[in-house]
């Protein structure tokens, strides 16, 4: 057996609105990859309107889990991700999507990249964020072996090129607390990815990327995992080009107004 790499000073966080059993076979196939591979913190937000505990019950004894009750169909991602960022308490925090897989030794390079004091935030992967296809998805869970999607890489459909930033990241805690975390005013689906990069460009904190691709369990998409609305698009379009370009100082101004609200 394969000895576990330490990562204990990495939680994982996971804000979670399960909306289908794709879904959860997703998360629950990504985490038995994380507890698999390393010795690290794993908490779990979930919302629902009301608590049925199939989530709480398979999930692995390592998993910290929460239940928070939500009437909204919407889920406040960007919201729940402020908490959990501001509860942890190890130097470096990893913002996750329940359905995404890199090659474990690429978020070996992305976390010593931040603890050796080279980055401030990282993203462990550079190359194509690809979409598997259901018959690879399934490959996957019967062998658990990412070398399965490695050689099936041409049978799956690119996302969001040429130049993707979401899926997953990782960042030093203190870091990412003073550049405001998320913003809120992005609710709902998307959009977010983009502007926290800018933002922590525009602050002058140091983005690295680790070369390699990121795999993307395909699912259904519901209401959660695309725009809501169109003008919710394009509001967030909007406040997304309005924060790219001001300057450092008012950035910085406009982020401290964040806790005031």
């Amino acid at each position: 057996m394969t000895q576990k790499v330490n990562l204990l000073d990495v939680t994982f966080l996971f804000s979670q609105r399960m909306e289908s059993i794709d879904r959860i076979e997703n998360l629950l196939e990504l985490i038995d990859f994380l507890t698999t591979h390393f010795d690290t913190n794993i908490h779990l937000l979930e919302t629902a309107s009301h608590n049925n505990r199939l989530l709480q019950r398979l999930l692995p004894k390592e998993v910290t889990y929460t239940f928070v009750q939500d009437f909204d169909p919407i889920f406040h991602r960007t919201h729940y991700t402020n908490r959990m960022v501001r509860r942890a308490v190890t130097p470096i925090v990893s913002l996750w999507d329940s359905d995404v897989l890199v090659d474990k030794r690429q978020i070996i390079s992305a976390v010593n990249l931040i603890r050796q004091g080279e980055a401030d935030f990282t993203s462990p992967y550079k190359g194509k964020a690809l979409d598997t296809t259901k018959i690879v998805r399934e490959l996957y869970f019967r062998t658990k072996d990412i070398n399965v999607l490695i050689v099936n890489e041409k049978k799956m459909n690119e996302l969001y090129p040429p130049d993707p930033v979401g899926g997953g990241f990782f960042a030093a805690r203190e870091a990412y607390l003073a550049s405001g975390i998320e913003y809120e005013f992005f609710y709902g689906w998307g959009k977010e990815d983009g502007e926290r990069i800018n933002r922590w460009e525009t602050f002058g904190y140091r983005f690295k990327r680790v070369e390699g691709h990121m795999y993307h369990l395909t699912h259904d998409r519901g209401i959660n995992s695309r725009f809501h609305s169109k003008k919710q698009g394009e509001f967030k379009q909007v406040e997304l080009e309005r924060l790219a370009m001001m300057s450092k100082e008012e950035l910085a101004h406009e982020v401290k107004s964040w806790s005031n609200t």
